[in-house]
C-alpha cells in the first residue's frame, strides 16, 4: 500500500482534475447563456419589425436577404438548442460537483486516519526509552 502522503498527493491531484474540468463546463455554460442572451435580443427585435420590414442575413463577409418568418424561425429553433445544451451542461456541473465533493471527502478521511496515525505513534512513543529513564533516583540515607 501506498504512504498515506503519496494517496494524498494522488487524491489532490484528481480533485485538482475535477476542479479544473468544473471550471471549463462553467465557462461552456457561460458561452452559452451569452448566446442565449444574443439570441433573445434578435427576437425581440423581430417582435419591433413591421411587415414591410426586410430581414438580413450575416453569411461569411455577405449579407443575404431573408424572410423574415424563415429567420424568425431559425431564432426560435437556436433558442431551443440553446437551451437544451444549457439544460445538458448544467446537469455535468452537477455531476462534477459530486465527484469534487467525494474526493473532498476521501482527502478528509484520509488526512483524520493520517493524523490519528500520527498521534497513536506520538502517544505509544511517550513510554519507550530505558527502563527508569523517566524516573528520580531515590537515595536511601
Amino acid at each position: 500500500m501506498a504512504s498515506p502522503e503519496k494517496q494524498l498527493q494522488s487524491l489532490y491531484e484528481e480533485f485538482q482534475k475535477f476542479q479544473q474540468e468544473l471550471q471549463t463546463t462553467v465557462d461552456a455554460l457561460q458561452k452559452l447563456e451569452a448566446q442565449q442572451q444574443e439570441s433573445e435580443n434578435v427576437q425581440k427585435e423581430f417582435k419591433t419589425l413591421t411587415p414591410t420590414s426586410k430581414v438580413y442575413k450575416l453569411v461569411g463577409p455577405v449579407l443575404l436577404k431573408q424572410d423574415k418568418d424563415e429567420a424568425s424561425t431559425a431564432v426560435m429553433e437556436r433558442l431551443q438548442f440553446i437551451q437544451e445544451a444549457i439544460n445538458r451542461t448544467k446537469s455535468e456541473i452537477d455531476k462534477i460537483k459530486n465527484k469534487c465533493q467525494r474526493k473532498q471527502m476521501e482527502i478528509s478521511e484520509l488526512q483524520s486516519q493520517a493524523q490519528a496515525q500520527m498521534q497513536g505513534q506520538q502517544a505509544g512513543g511517550a513510554g519507550s526509552g530505558p527502563p527508569g529513564a523517566g524516573q528520580q533516583a531515590q537515595v536511601a540515607s
